[in-house]
């Protein structure tokens, strides 16, 4: 007989989670003016609001973390990093920064400026944000059946070479500092992108002069999807498929806590030494010398050691299989989700969930609610809040994806903890013609709004 699967690492340390009453919960997300991120974390059973950070470290990373070296200037912390992200990655230049989106900050300072477009495969939230505040244009260049949920594609993640090459022809060089390629790509459904699409993207990009960048949070989750999914990768090591997808990139930004399994830290990393000494220009001013970047030493230490861990086979196997786990368990429940599973979380197609709520009620934060007071468990929006709001006519965008995402910390729960996700969603799907109202917003940011949004019921509120 075949042994089962199990995970590839054992428990050293606990925390406790309280259960807390459907009185409560519907109490604090009102208080919370029906926005998670409002919620405060003893308020929540099982959090998914995010993967981002939320992971727990290895005994290694911890005991790294003991040998930090805390020198403002030349840490040999910094060059551990450095060294790690040379071996695996292979740049030779890099810009430690305090986390993804400073990362953005810092790099876009040196690239975007106004009227600029950045073509690429469905930007993240801060690096369409990033692009935005700049008063420049994320031109989204994916593939249309990333947009159908019921479809069984290997890579919703690529780029639609057609697309990309009318953005490259309708614009002058100067005003294309980049073409973004996120692996994998979040906003649709933490969807893969495939070697031959990278190889041809940067094809496209060098014959009119463009430089590629990767937005690379979870990179090697990426990498694991084009060893079981892309012919001619099944014999070939993590480490090996990384090498040759950064092959086909100028640099890259990081939010390193995703797949590098740390709690706060990111980079920069390039392959022009011209861009790398502009760059560093502005990450002296808004992060730090160019040898920490805020980051403590330990914490580049620990960075380090996770990039090495997140791109082993074993580490990644068990994680998204845990994923997949949670995502057959709700199909056999008859919940429509994006499909095939993505790297680090279940998407749940909100607009198939609740198809009778109009797309101005927020279809998907109401589900992430309905889910809330369910059995406290925290997801997150990735619909029209994120979407946010047109920069010239001010009207709310209205994507074609309206997604509950169920993002799973790395190495945190475990499957009876997956167990009562499901069943819970499944309460919320069986009563979910007596869903009748989602909301309205009461007050928001200008940008970015997702995060700080208050919203309170369209029509009356229900418990």
């Amino acid at each position: 007989m075949e042994l089962p699967f199990s995970e590839s690492f054992k428990i050293k340390m606990v925390e406790p989670i309280r259960k807390s009453t459907r009185e409560e919960r519907a109490a604090w997300i009102k208080a919370a003016r029906y926005n998670l991120f409002n919620l405060r974390s003893d308020q929540v059973f099982i959090d998914l609001l995010t993967d981002s950070g939320t992971g727990a470290m290895s005994d290694r990373q911890w005991a790294a973390m003991m040998l930090g070296d805390e020198s403002y200037a030349g840490a040999s912390s910094y060059y551990n990093l450095k060294n790690a992200i040379k071996n695996i990655i292979g740049f030779d230049y890099f810009l430690p920064t305090h986390q993804g989106r400073a990362a953005e900050n810092v790099l876009f300072s040196a690239l975007v400026k106004e009227g600029d477009v950045v073509p690429g495969n469905t930007h993240f939230d801060t690096t369409k944000g990033h692009i935005e505040f700049r008063k420049a244009q994320a031109i989204d260049c994916t593939i249309d059946e990333a947009f159908n949920t019921t479809l069984d594609h290997p890579f919703k993640g690529n780029l639609d070479l057609n697309k990309l090459e009318n953005v490259l022809q309708s614009h002058p060089q100067e005003n294309i500092p980049m073409i973004i390629v996120t692996v994998t790509c979040n906003s649709s459904g933490g969807q893969p992108v495939s070697m031959k699409n990278m190889r041809e993207v940067y094809k496209l990009a060098k014959s009119y002069g463009i430089r590629v960048l990767f937005d690379s949070a979870r990179f090697a989750e990426n990498a694991y999807f084009i060893k079981m999914r892309e012919e001619g990768y099944g014999d070939k090591s993590i480490k090996e498929i990384v090498k040759e997808m950064y092959s086909y990139a100028d640099g890259m930004t990081m939010s390193s806590k995703k797949d590098a399994i740390v709690n706060m830290g990111g980079f920069i990393a390039l392959r022009e030494e011209k861009l790398f000494k502009k760059a560093s220009q502005f990450n002296i001013i808004y992060e730090g010398f160019v040898t920490y970047g805020g980051m403590s030493g330990r914490d580049m230490n620990a960075l380090a050691q996770g990039l090495d861990e997140g791109t082993e086979f074993d580490y990644l196997d068990t994680r998204i299989k845990q994923v997949a786990y949670l995502g057959n368990k709700l199909k056999e429940f008859g919940i429509p989700v994006q499909e095939p599973f993505g790297g680090h979380a279940i998407f749940v197609d909100a607009k198939r969930f609740l198809p009778h709520l109009p797309k101005e009620e927020f279809i998907a934060q109401t589900l992430a609610v309905e889910l809330y007071k369910e059995a406290g468990i925290r997801g997150v929006e990735i619909g029209t809040l994120l979407a946010d709001r047109d920069p010239s006519t001010r009207e709310n965008r209205y994507p074609a994806l309206e997604l509950l995402r169920l993002a799973i910390p790395r190495r945190v729960y475990t499957n009876n903890h997956m167990d009562v996700i499901a069943v819970a969603l499944k309460n919320v799907y069986d009563r979910r013609s007596e869903i009748s109202t989602g909301y309205r917003i009461v007050n928001e940011a200008p940008l970015m709004r997702h995060f700080t949004v208050e919203l309170t019921p369209a029509l009356k509120e229900t418990v």
